[in-house]
Order: structure tokens, then C-alpha cells, then sequence
């Protein structure tokens, strides 16, 4: 027996000594009992940060008494001795103590599990996983209900972003909740902010109406992002891509980690370039991000500047449908220097303080400044259009010309922003008072720069000048009650008013001058029950008011002006949260949404094939429309060795008593008459019913991941008309993707990382246009329909150092 012993010490003493285990958990903030993204957990030198769920994993902890700490920017460090002889759980609820410069306008604006809402809040680890140098909309990919898409092809350049159907004009987007979109186009143009995904904290999507925030109404959803936090150490990186038609991505950051324990500097400078899939449409962009804030006990004040440079060859013709299979790649524009041109500077200065364990303030400055230009070549253009005389030489007088015209656009948007944030003790009760007041002022204009035939004092010249001026006013209120530990309750409020004023002429010479006030009240409600632990069951219903956009009251001068328009939107659904521990003492995370929404229109405002007088297609208000559907998307994490995921979407998008307009010409192109086609019940355009996205990510060895992505897109209309003469086929495309990280002695970790794009070298098209046509004494329609292709097979590769 004693033999036996001493055999068994021999065996497995040394094996108990040289044991390893792991150590993971769940950060929460105490009281609200939410998952603190980002936060560090360390034993010793090894280290980790929590997910977008909260939780953290280490592995490879020695057995014995190990100090384990935990620490988040604005809540008290939590430090605990555990013992480790197997593998451990371990818990921590952090206690608020101070607060980010940005953090309470963005928390004012955020959904939450006790919203009632549907949202995807998006981490900086997701973030950096998917940020190749690809515009952002890309990264967002993978979230419910998307659908993305690149006038160049390859995701670099103008790219474009739909999220139940609803284009970038309808989708509100905030940077530490200072408003993006374009004031008079609503649009948000990511082409003005390269690589701004490099100094992104984390990203919340919301679909549908969603909660009060700021800037133009959310009508399809909201994307709020938030810039990098207070890193409390000092740090360096650099990431350098390279991929398939001469992409490049150069980008270099740093920060000095907390000075003193309250002053912190952090700076990006980034170059992205780009040959494009479609022929000549190239694009060379630069931007740079810069932060330097002062934390205190009870406060902190920020400064924040980005700004994005682009030059881009316009590929905005698109591909006409009978050069798809003989040349995809065609571009129509064969002139040189037939490219846009735009800065985009951003500047926001934040403050926020803390009244007691009850109240906190948040408020900004900002300002952004905007100057661009594109340039077009057109032939045998009327002078007259131009403001130019006739030019006489000797007996001829030319009337007609050659030239090269430049479109400018030089504005201003600048404002404020606050929010109040009260919770009482025992954080049953919340509200915030919150809002925003901006102006935007921006010029319209064009010049000649050059001519084949014009005098020279005609050259540099504004043959067309508009000026606007919009102001837009924001005031909400929203509140939280938490009834019983299950049932909580939330109520939303808010208050808005629009004043344009429009002055001078288009680029067709019309006078434009014209004045419109909106006045919208926005009220939401929602309600949740907790009936068990992880899973949540909530419903919410919100009204959404929206002005019109420019192009709206300019292509409308002298008719009716466009009403404003109106959704009201419902949104149940069904959340589960959790983690268990296998047999193995494995972690295992899930997570499940179910989400049914509907989205009733009133006033839509619509293409219905009318044009004005100049040819210009004219959005028409329309009673009745609606999109409902039902989204899923589920989560499996196994040790973080395997995760799986997915989201489905499955939708009808109608439109009620539609009519559309069909011109007739005359053999000299003049509209002979219109013919009026009646639909009772048709499909909104670009609205597909069936959208997936699916993930297979594997970490057979430490550092390494590999993952087969997969996004299913059904058929889209290309007009109003649910014609399948007009519409966008279906596509099905995967890419692949590897990451490896080790970390060297000589840095904190080197990465290198590759994705292939559309392994299977699909040819498809994810946008385009379309307008038909008739002729006198021809029953036949005509129709032209173009569109932009996608890239085939390419890659991207790139190295990331970090010190």
C-alpha cells in the first residue's frame, strides 16, 4: 500500500503542480444589473476584457490564492482574492463613481432591456474582427435585417446601407450622440468618415422608430456609435491591408493611457485607397480622430475632432442590364478627372458631471464643417442653361458647348446637446430629460471651370446659387419604472420643430426660394417582464414623424408642397440571455431574439414615375403602406472555441392603391401624354422578404479563429410595381475569414488577418435603378433598368501591431 502511494505521488504529484485552470464570469453595474462592455479583468499578468455581454474567460491560471481585479473607466476597481484548484466562477457588480464625458447623452439615446425595443448593440471586439478598411456599413453586415451595398463594388467608396428596407435617408445616426445625417438630404455619407470604425468604442442598432434622440427621424432605425473611451494605459498600434484591386489600408493610433490619473490623449491617422471592381472607380481617402479629455472625481471634460477626406471616380451611372454578362465592370464615364471631392471636419466638446448617487449631467458642443465638390465632363450643353450668352465668331454663333462643371456644396451644422439622468436609490424609478437644438447652413452652387467655346470671364462663374437654412429643435422625456423585480415599464416622449428656409436658384435655374415649419410630437411606450432568469418578454409602441427632404420642395417648386410622414410602429418579441458550465466546466453563452414588428405608413413619400418639368423624378405622397415581419437571431459560445450564429429575417413590404406614371413621347421626345397603371396591393422597392446572415467561427489553437461567413439576400424590386421585369435577383454569398494573434515579448500582440470575399465567386447585384418609357402609337414599355455590381472573388489581408 505504501508503495502505491508513493507511486500515485510520484505519477500525478508533479501533474497537480503544473495544473492550469480557468477563471470566467459576468461583469455587471451594480443596481441596473447591466453588462459592462470592455471592462479588464487580470490575475496577475494575464488578462482579458468582457464581451458585449458582460462576460470574461481566462485560462491557464496557476492552482492557489490568486488576487483577481477588475476595473471599468467611472466605477470603483473591485479586487478579490479566490482560490483557484478547479475551474472558477466569478462574479462582480462594479458601483458607479464617475462617468464618461460622452457616456450620458449616449446612455440618454440607447435602448435597453427595459425599453421595450429591438436593438443590436455591437462591440469594439466585433468591430475590429470585421475591419478590414471597408466602408462602415459593411461591418454591420452580420446584424438582423441588413443589406449593404458598394457603388464600386468592393465596399470602399460610396456605399450604401438599407436595414428593413430603409435607405440611409431614413436611418438616424449619431457619434456620441451628435447627429450625422445630412440636415437637407437626411442622408449619412461614410464616405466622409474613413476608417472612423478604427476609433469606435462599440455601436447600438435599433430597428424600427426606437427611443427619442437626435437629429432627423428614425423611421427605418437608428445607428448611435460611440468613440474610444479612456484607455487607462498607454498604447501604440498600427494596421496595414492589402487586398484585391490595389486596396490599401494604412492606419496608426496611440494613446497615453490616464496622466496623472485624469488627463488622457488619444489620436488616429488613417489612409485608404482603392482601385475599385468597377472600372476606374477609384477612390482615395484620409482621415484622422483625436481625443483629449480630463476625468475627475465627479466629472470630465472631452474634446473630440475627426475628419475624413474622399476623392472618388463617380461610378454612379451604374451598369445598364444588357452589358451585365458582357462587361460588368463597364463605367459610362470616360473623363478623367470626372470625380467627387469633399472634407468633412467634426468637432465636438463634451462635459458631464455627477449630483450625488441620484443625478448626472451630459451636455456638447459641436460643430461640423463640410466643402466639396464633383466634377462632370457633358457635351453639346445650351450656354443658356449656363447663364452664358452666345458666343459670335465672325457669321457663326455657337450656342451650344462643350464644358467641364463643378457642383459645390459649403456648410455648416453646429449646435448642442444635453441630457439629465436621474435614478432613484433603489433604482425602481429613472428618467432623463434630454434634447438638442442644431442649425445647419449650407450653400448650393455650381461654376464652369472650363469651356470649348465661352468668353473667359464666364469661366469660374456661379451659374446657379441656392442658400439654406435649417434649424431643428429637440426636446424628450423618458422614464423607466420597474414595478416588481419582473415588470417594468417605459415611456418616451418627444417634442420637435423644423424650420427651413430655402432661397435662390437650382442647378436648372429655377427659382427655389420657398419656406416650411414642422411641428412633431413623437410619443413611445414599452413594457417588459422578466418571468424568468435570462429571458425577457417586452413590447413597445412608438409614432415617428419625418419632414421631407430637400430634393422633396426643390423638384416640387410651384406644385403642393410634400407633406411630412408618419409611422406608427409596434415591436413584441422574446429575449433570452444566458451561460452554463458543462460537464468539462466549460463556459457555455447563448443568447435568442424573437422579435414580430409592423410599420404602418401614412403619407409615405414614394417614386411613382411622375417627373417635373425638367425631367426629375418626383417622390409622391402616399396614404397607406406598411412593412411587417418577424426577425430572429441566435448565439451559441462553447468555451469561446466554437461559436455559431445567425439571424433571419422574414418580411412583406406593401404598399396599398398605388399608382404609377408612364410618359408617352412624340417623335421629337415631347411628352405626348401619360398612361396611369393601378395596383390595389404591390411591393415597396428594395424590400426584400427574406434576409439572412450566418456565422461558423472555430479556435482549434489559442489566438487562432477561423470563420465561414454566409449572407442570403431574396429578390428586390427595383421600382414600385412588383414587376419581374424590375427587380434584383437573389443572391447567396460567403466569405471566409482567419485571424491569428500571439503575443511576442517585444509588443502586446501581432495579428494577422485575412478575408475572402465571396468564396464562391458569385455574380450578383445588390442595388440599382430603373425608368421605363412609351411612345406615340407604340403599345410597347420600355424599360431601362441599371445597375451595380458586386465583386467577385477578392481578398484582403492585413498585419496589426500593438505595443
Amino acid at each position: 500500500m505504501k508503495h502505491l502511494f508513493l507511486l500515485w505521488l510520484c505519477i500525478y504529484g508533479p501533474l497537480t503542480s503544473m495544473a492550469q485552470f480557468s477563471v470566467s464570469g459576468r461583469i455587471l453595474e451594480a443596481g441596473s444589473g447591466q453588462p459592462l462592455v470592455g471592462a479588464t479583468v487580470q490575475i496577475n499578468q494575464t488578462g482579458t476584457i468582457t464581451n458585449d455581454q458582460g462576460y470574461y474567460e481566462l485560462n491557464a491560471i496557476a492552482p492557489g490564492r490568486q488576487l483577481l481585479q477588475v476595473s471599468y473607466v467611472g466605477y470603483e476597481a473591485n479586487k478579490a482574492e479566490i482560490t483557484v484548484n478547479q475551474n472558477t466562477t466569478y462574479n462582480a457588480s462594479l458601483v458607479p463613481v464617475s462617468i464618461r464625458a460622452n457616456e450620458v447623452v449616449i446612455r440618454a439615446t440607447r435602448a435597453n432591456d427595459k425599453t421595450g425595443t429591438t436593438f443590436t448593440n455591437v462591440s469594439k471586439e466585433q468591430i475590429a474582427s470585421r475591419n478590414f478598411g471597408q466602408d462602415l456599413p459593411y461591418l454591420l453586415d452580420q446584424t438582423p435585417s441588413v443589406v449593404v451595398n458598394s457603388d464600386a463594388g468592393a465596399g470602399v467608396g460610396y456605399t450604401g446601407i438599407r436595414i428593413r428596407g430603409s435607405d440611409i435617408t431614413r436611418i438616424n445616426v449619431t457619434v456620441n450622440g451628435i447627429p450625422v445625417n445630412d440636415a437637407e438630404s437626411h442622408g449619412a455619407f461614410f464616405v466622409n468618415m474613413p476608417d472612423l470604425a478604427s476609433s469606435v468604442q462599440d455601436m447600438q442598432v435599433q430597428r424600427g422608430v426606437g427611443t427619442s434622440t437626435n437629429g432627423a427621424g428614425a423611421f427605418g432605425a437608428s445607428i448611435n456609435m460611440r468613440t474610444i473611451g479612456v484607455n487607462p494605459e498607454p498604447y501604440a498600434e498600427a494596421n496595414n491591408t492589402f487586398g484585391s484591386y490595389n486596396t490599401w489600408k494604412h492606419t496608426v493610433a496611440f494613446g497615453t493611457g490616464l496622466i496623472g490619473k485624469k488627463f488622457t490623449v488619444d489620436g488616429r491617422l488613417s489612409r485608404i485607397s482603392s482601385d475599385g471592381y468597377v472600372d476606374r472607380a477609384f477612390s482615395k481617402l484620409k482621415s484622422y480622430y483625436f481625443s483629449a479629455g480630463y476625468n475627475g472625481k465627479t466629472g470630465m471634460l472631452q474634446f473630440v475632432t475627426f475628419s475624413g477626406q474622399e476623392q472618388t471616380y463617380q461610378a454612379w451611372n451604374g451598369v445598364p442590364e444588357d452589358s451585365l454578362k458582357t462587361n460588368r465592370r463597364y463605367n459610362s464615364l470616360t473623363y478623367d478627372n470626372e470625380t467627387d471631392n469633399y472634407q468633412q471636419d467634426h468637432y465636438q466638446l463634451h462635459y458631464s458631471k455627477t449630483f450625488g448617487p441620484q443625478f448626472d449631467f451630459g451636455g456638447a458642443f459641436h460643430l461640423t464643417r463640410g466643402k466639396g465638390y464633383y466634377e462632370q465632363y457633358k457635351t453639346d450643353q445650351s450656354l443658356a442653361n449656363y447663364n452664358v450668352p452666345p458666343v459670335v465668331l465672325g457669321d457663326t454663333t455657337i450656342t451650344n458647348t462643350d464644358l467641364i462643371r463643378r457642383k459645390w456644396l459649403d456648410n455648416y451644422f453646429y449646435g448642442a446637446t444635453y441630457a439629465l439622468n436621474y435614478r432613484a436609490s433603489q433604482n425602481a424609478f429613472s428618467a432623463t430629460l434630454g434634447g438638442s437644438w442644431n442649425r445647419y447652413d449650407g450653400d448650393h452652387y455650381g461654376e464652369i471651370i472650363w469651356a470649348r467655346f465661352a468668353s473667359s470671364s464666364e469661366i469660374r462663374q456661379r451659374y446657379y446659387q441656392g442658400d439654406a437654412l435649417k434649424t431643428d429643435f429637440t426636446i424628450y422625456g423618458k422614464v423607466n419604472y420597474q414595478a416588481t423585480t419582473q415588470l417594468g415599464f417605459f415611456g418616451d416622449v418627444q417634442y420637435r420643430t423644423i424650420n427651413y428656409d430655402l432661397n435662390g436658384t437650382d442647378d436648372n435655374q429655377r427659382n427655389v426660394t420657398q419656406q416650411a415649419d414642422f411641428q412633431f410630437l413623437n410619443p413611445k411606450a414599452g413594457i417588459t417582464y422578466a418571468f424568468k432568469p435570462g429571458q425577457t418578454l417586452y413590447a413597445s409602441y412608438a409614432v415617428g414623424n419625418r419632414e421631407p427632404v430637400r430634393s422633396d420642395f426643390v423638384d416640387r417648386k410651384g406644385a403642393a408642397q410634400p407633406k411630412a410622414e408618419t409611422q406608427y410602429n409596434l415591436e413584441a418579441g422574446y429575449r433570452l440571455r444566458g451561460n452554463q458550465f458543462n460537464t468539462t466546466a466549460k463556459l457555455l453563452n447563448y443568447s435568442l431574439d424573437v422579435n414580430y414588428f409592423y410599420m404602418d405608413y401614412y403619407n409615405q413619400l414614394v417614386l411613382t414615375g411622375q417627373l417635373n418639368d425638367v425631367g426629375s423624378a418626383l417622390r409622391t405622397n402616399i396614404k397607406r403602406s406598411y412593412r411587417t415581419g418577424v426577425e430572429l437571431a441566435g448565439l451559441i459560445n462553447w468555451h469561446d472555441l466554437v461559436e455559431v450564429s445567425s439571424t433571419l429575417t422574414l418580411s412583406r413590404n406593401k404598399i396599398k392603391n398605388y399608382a404609377e406614371t408612364v410618359y408617352v413621347y412624340d417623335a421629337d421626345y415631347n411628352v405626348e401624354n401619360t398612361v396611369i397603371n393601378n395596383y390595389k396591393e404591390t411591393d415597396i422597392s428594395f424590400s426584400p422578404n427574406i434576409i439572412s446572415a450566418h456565422k461558423v467561427e472555430v479556435q482549434p489553437i489559442k489566438g487562432f479563429k477561423a470563420a465561414l461567413l454566409y449572407k442570403t439576400v431574396s429578390q428586390q424590386y427595383l421600382d414600385n410595381t412588383s414587376s419581374e421585369d424590375r427587380k434584383i435577383n437573389g443572391y447567396q454569398v460567403a466569405d471566409l475569414r482567419f485571424r491569428y494573434i500571439i503575443q511576442p515579448g517585444f509588443m502586446k500582440e501581432l495579428e494577422f488577418a485575412f478575408l475572402l470575399n465571396n468564396v464562391f465567386n458569385k455574380k450578383y447585384e445588390a442595388n440599382g435603378y430603373t425608368f421605363s418609357e412609351q411612345y406615340s402609337g407604340d403599345p410597347t414599355r420600355y424599360d431601362y433598368n441599371y445597375y451595380y455590381p458586386q465583386a467577385t472573388r477578392n481578398f484582403l489581408l492585413s498585419v496589426g501591431l500593438k505595443f
